[in-house]
C-alpha cells in the first residue's frame, strides 16, 4: 500500500528569539490535548527558561549521540521516529547541519525522509537562511549565513506561519535575558540585532512570505479555471506605445502605484506582428530605464490584436488597473475607425481603466521613411538592378514583336521585376522600378505609342492596376524581408546575450574578457575601459589600439562618474548600442566587485597585520624578558663584591647566561626569517648534500638540550643527493626534532624515502598529536599550544619551517602518526629550479650552518 506523504508546517521568523520554537511547542500541546500523536523529535532550547517549560508534558524521541572530530552531538534519530511512526513529530532549526559523515548533510534532507514515511512535521526556521537572501542578509548584517536551505524547501510546505515580533520588541526581551545569556547581551545589540538589521530582515520576511501568499492564490485561481481578476494585490498595469509621452504614461502609473508596499508597477509594450515597430530600440531602452528606476518591471509582448494581448496579459498577471494612452481623434476618425483605448474599455471587465491623453492626430500625411536597415552597398546593389531589370525587361518585351499585342506579358514582367528589386533593394528602388515600368509600359505598349496619352479606356485601367498591384506586392516583399532581417538581428543578439550570460555565472571571465568578446562581436579596433581626466583616458583595461583621448574615440560609453567605455571601428547601429548596454552593465558590476575585492583584501591585510602586531606584542613582552631577566640576574649573581662564589656556582651561572643569549638567538633569528619570508628576500644558496648527511649533520649541530633523549634514525644512505640550501634545511629539521622532543616522552623517529622527484622526510613522535583544527593553525604566526605561559619561542617555529621549506621548492605538512602523535613531513625537490637559487657550486661539507631554531 503507498504511503500517503506527511505535510510539512514551518513557523517562519525574521530573527533568533521571535518565539518560532515557542510557537511549535504551544501547538504541539493543542494537538497533543485534540487527541493526536505528538512527539519532539528535535527541540533547541539554547538555554531559554521559557522554551524549556514549554517542553515539559510532551513525549520526546530520544536523540542520536554522533562523535565528530572528537565532540559529541544530540542528532534526530530519523529511524526511532519512523519505527515509532507518530502522527505528527518537532524537528526544530530546518537549516541545521547534520554532524558525522554517515547520515544526511542537512536536517531538510531528514525532514524530507520522515515526509515521505507519512510523518507529518513542525519545523522552524530564520529568513536569513533562505539560499536565495543568503548574499542580501550578508550585506545586511555583515555576517555570513553558512546554514542555508534551498528555496523550495520552504515553497513547498503546505503551511508556513510567520511569527513576527518588532525590532524593538525584539531587542527588550534580548536585554531582558530571554534570548541570550548575559555575557553576550551587548555584543548582540551592537551587531547582529542592530535596529536597522532587524528592520530590513523583518520586510524580507514579510515580503517573502506575500510572495508565496500570491503565489498560492494564482495557484488557486488556476486551478478553478478563475479568469476574473482579483485584486489582492494592487497592480497596475501601463501600457506605451512609442509616443511622444511615454515617459507621462509610466510616471502617470507610478503615482497611482504610489509608494504603498505590496503595490507593483508593470509596463508592457506590444509588438504588432503584422507591421513594423512602433518603439526605436532607444525608445525602448529608454522605457525600460525608467520604469526600473521607478521599481517597476518591464515586459514586451507580440501580438497582432494589441487590445487582446493587453487584456490577456493583465488578466494573468491579475491586475487590478489599466493605464493607456489615447489620442485625440477627429469626427471621421471616430466614424470609421474604433480606437484601441475604447475596444480596451469594452474588454476590460473589472479591470479599472485610467484613459490618458497623448499625442494629437497628425494633421498631414507624410511619406514613410525610407529603411534603414539595409547596408549602403546593398541599396546601391537594388538601384544597379532596378535600372538593368527595367531595360531588360523593356527590350525582352519589343522583341516578341507587336508592342500592344503583348502589353498583359509586359506587364507581368514589370511586376515580376519590382518584386525582385525589392528582395535585393528594399521598398524604394522597387517603387520606381513600378513607376518606371509603368512610364515604359505607356511610351512602347499602348497606342499610340512612342506618346504618353492613351486612348483605350482599358489600357488606363490595366496602368493603374499594375502600378496599384506592384507597389503593393514590392511593399509586402520589402515588409517581409525587413521582418527576416530583424529576426535574424534578434536572434544574433540573442547568442550575443546568452554569451554574455554564461560569462556571468563561468569562473574566471573577468573584464579584459568581455573587452575582448566586444572587440570581437562589434568589430572594433580597439576598446578601452578607462579612467576620465579631463579629456584624456588612462586606460585600466584596453584591446587594440590605444585610445588616449575621449576626442580620439569614435563611441564613449560613461559606465560612472569616472569611467568610460571608448571604442574606436565602424559606426555602431542602434541595435548594438542598446545591445552594448548590457555589456556595459556587465562590466560596472565586474568592477563593483573588483572594487569589493580590493576592499575585502585590504581589511583582512589591516586586521593580520594588527593581529600580527598585537601577537608580536605579546609574544615580545613575555618571551624577551624572560631571557634577558635571567641574564640580568646571573650577571648581577656574579658582579656580586661581598659574596664569593665557588667556582661551580660561577659556572652555572655562564651557562644560564649562554642558554639564555641562545635562546635571544633564536627568537631574533624566527623574527628575521619571517620578515624575509613575508617580503620575499630569503636567501637560496644550493648545494648538494644526501638526506642522510643532512640528518646527522644537522643533529651535530644542535644543541644538545634541544635532542630528545631516544631518538631512532633511520635515514637509508643509498637515497638519492639532493640539491637544496643545507643551511635552511638544517633549521627546519633542528625546529622539527627540538618541537618534537617537547611533546613526547617515548622517543622521536627520523626516517626519510623517495616519492618520485623528491625526497619525504618525517620526524615522527608519539605524543598527544593535534586535532585538524589545530593542524592548520600550526602553521599561523604566533601560535603557541598548550600552556603558554610555560611555552618558549614566539610561536613562529612551525610558520618560519614552512617558509624556509618553500623557499627552496619544498613543502611542509603535518599528518597523525599511526597509534597517536604527530608526524611532520618535510617534503624537498632533488633539484632547485635555477630561478628560485642563489647557486653556488660548494661541497656538501664546505657549508656552513646559520644559528638553530626554536
Amino acid at each position: 500500500m503507498n504511503t500517503v506523504r506527511g505535510v510539512l508546517k514551518v513557523y517562519l521568523g525574521a530573527a533568533p528569539g521571535v518565539g518560532k520554537t515557542c510557537a511549535m511547542l504551544e501547538e504541539a500541546h493543542d494537538r497533543l490535548k485534540g487527541g493526536e500523536d505528538v512527539v519532539v523529535g528535535v527541540v533547541e532550547t539554547h538555554g531559554r527558561s521559557g522554551t524549556a517549560a514549554r517542553l515539559e508534558g510532551l513525549p520526546v524521541i530520544p536523540p542520536r549521540r554522533v562523535s565528530y572530530r572528537g565532540s559529541t552531538y544530540d542528532e534526530l534519530d530519523v529511524p526511532a521516529i519512523i519505527e515509532r511512526k507518530p502522527d505528527v513529530v518537532l524537528v526544530d532549526e530546518l537549516a541545521h547541519t547534520v554532524h558525522g559523515e554517515d547520515t544526511t548533510a542537512k536536517r531538510w534532507q531528514d525532514v524530507h525522509r520522515l515526509l515521505d514515511a507519512g510523518i507529518n512535521v513542525i519545523s522552524t526556521v530564520n529568513i536569513q537562511h533562505l539560499e536565495s537572501l543568503n548574499d542580501v542578509v550578508t550585506n545586511i548584517t555583515g555576517h555570513v549565513q553558512n546554514e542555508t536551505i534551498p528555496d523550495p524547501v520552504l515553497r513547498e510546505a503546505e503551511e508556513v506561519e510567520l511569527i513576527d515580533l518588532s525590532p524593538d520588541a525584539l531587542r527588550v526581551r534580548l536585554r531582558q535575558g530571554q534570548v541570550y545569556g548575559p555575557a553576550t547581551v551587548d555584543a548582540a545589540l551592537s551587531k547582529f540585532f542592530r535596529k536597522g538589521n532587524l528592520t530590513a530582515l523583518r520586510e524580507l520576511a514579510l515580503l517573502w512570505l506575500a510572495d508565496q501568499v500570491d503565489d498560492g492564490l494564482e495557484k488557486y485561481r488556476s486551478e478553478e479555471g478563475i479568469k476574473e481578476p482579483w485584486a489582492a494585490r494592487e497592480r497596475i498595469l501601463v501600457a506605451v506605445g512609442g509616443g511622444q509621452k511615454t515617459a507621462a504614461l509610466i510616471r502617470r502609473g507610478r503615482r497611482i502605484a504610489g509608494r504603498i508596499a505590496g503595490r507593483e508597477l508593470l509596463v508592457v509594450h506590444v509588438l504588432a506582428a503584422d507591421g513594423p515597430p512602433r518603439m526605436s530600440p532607444e525608445q525602448m531602452s529608454e522605457a525600460r530605464s525608467l520604469t526600473e528606476s521607478l521599481g517597476g518591471s518591464w515586459h514586451v509582448l507580440s501580438g497582432d490584436d494589441v487590445p487582446r494581448t493587453l487584456l490577456d496579459f493583465a488578466t494573468t498577471v491579475n491586475a487590478s488597473q489599466l493605464v493607456v494612452g489615447a489620442s485625440r481623434q477627429g469626427f471621421a476618425q471616430r466614424l470609421l475607425m474604433r480606437s484601441t483605448s475604447a475596444t480596451i474599455i469594452d474588454g476590460a471587465g473589472d479591470i479599472d481603466v485610467h484613459i490618458v491623453a497623448v499625442d494629437p492626430p497628425a494633421t498631414h500625411w507624410s511619406a514613410p521613411a525610407p529603411s534603414t536597415s539595409l547596408s549602403p552597398a546593398r541599396l546601391a546593389t537594388g538601384w544597379v538592378l532596378a535600372t538593368i531589370l527595367t531595360i531588360v525587361v523593356t527590350l525582352a518585351n519589343l522583341a516578341l514583336g507587336d508592342p500592344t499585342a503583348h502589353l498583359p506579358t509586359a506587364i507581368m514582367s514589370f511586376v515580376l521585376a519590382s518584386v525582385v528589386v525589392a528582395l535585393v533593394g528594399g521598398l524604394w528602388p522597387a517603387l520606381a522600378t513600378a513607376i518606371g515600368g509603368a512610364l515604359l509600359l505607356n511610351w512602347f505598349f499602348t497606342a499610340p505609342t512612342h506618346t504618353l496619352s492613351i486612348t483605350e479606356p482599358k489600357n488606363i485601367f490595366l496602368l493603374i492596376v499594375f502600378v496599384l498591384v506592384a507597389v503593393l506586392v514590392a511593399q509586402v516583399v520589402d515588409g517581409a524581408v525587413s521582418r527576416q532581417r530583424e529576426s535574424q538581428e534578434a536572434r544574433r543578439h540573442a547568442q550575443l546575450m546568452t554569451e554574455l550570460a554564461r560569462s556571468v555565472i563561468r569562473d574566471g571571465i573577468g573584464i579584459q574578457e568581455i573587452l575582448e568578446q566586444i572587440a570581437t562581436t562589434f568589430g572594433q579596433d580597439g576598446v578601452a575601459l578607462a579612467n576620465v581626466e579631463g579629456t584624456t583616458l588612462v586606460p585600466d583595461y584596453e584591446v587594440g589600439i590605444r585610445i588616449e583621448s575621449v576626442t580620439l574615440a569614435d563611441e564613449a560609453f560613461s559606465l560612472d562618474d569616472q569611467h568610460v567605455l571608448a571604442l574606436v571601428g565602424r559606426p555602431l547601429t542602434s541595435s548594438e548600442q542598446q545591445l552594448l548596454e548590457a555589456y556595459s552593465g556587465r562590466l560596472v558590476s565586474l568592477m563593483t566587485q573588483e572594487q569589493l575585492n580590493r576592499t575585502r583584501t585590504q581589511a583582512r591585510q589591516l586586521e593580520a597585520a594588527n593581529s600580527v602586531r598585537t601577537a608580536l606584542l605579546t609574544a615580545v613582552s613575555h618571551d624577551l624578558r624572560t631571557p634577558l631577566a635571567t641574564i640580568k640576574t646571573a650577571v648581577s649573581g656574579l658582579l656580586l663584591d661581598d659574596v664569593d662564589l665557588p667556582r661551580d656556582a660561577q659556572v652555572e651561572l655562564l651557562r644560564t647566561i649562554e642558554s639564555s643569549s641562545d635562546r635571544l638567538d633564536r627568537i631574533v633569528a624566527d623574527l628575521l626569517d619571517m620578515s624575509r619570508i613575508h617580503t620575499n628576500k630569503l636567501k637560496v644558496k644550493a648545494v648538494t648534500i644526501g638526506p642522510a648527511e643532512l640528518v646527522a649533520q644537522t643533529l651535530r649541530h644542535m644543541d644538545p638540550s634541544l635532542v630528545p633523549p631516544s631518538l631512532d634514525e633511520r635515514v637509508p644512505r643509498e637515497l638519492p643527493a639532493i640539491t637544496t640550501d643545507a643551511a635552511l634545511m638544517e633549521r627546519v629539521l633542528e625546529n622539527l626534532i627540538s618541537n618534537a622532543a617537547k611533546h613526547t616522552d617515548s622517543g622521536v623517529t627520523i626516517d626519510a624515502t623517495q616519492d618520485g622527484e623528491r625526497i619525504l622526510i618525517r620526524v615522527i613522535d608519539y605524543g598527544p598529536g593535534l586535532t585538524e583544527e589545530s593542524k592548520v593553525r600550526l602553521f599561523t604566526p604566533f601560535t603557541r599550544f598548550g600552556d603558554t605561559t610555560n611555552s618558549h619561542g614566539l610561536g613562529l617555529g612551525a610558520a618560519v619551517a614552512r617558509g624556509l621549506a618553500e623557499g627552496v621548492g619544498g613543502t611542509l605538512t603535518a599528518d597523525d602518526t599511526p597509534g597517536g602523535g604527530l608526524t611532520m613531513v618535510l617534503s624537498l625537490p632533488l633539484t632547485i629550479t635555477p630561478a628560485t637559487t642563489d647557486s653556488v657550486p660548494t661541497p656538501a661539507h664546505e657549508t656552513t650552518t646559520v644559528g638553530s631554531a626554536s
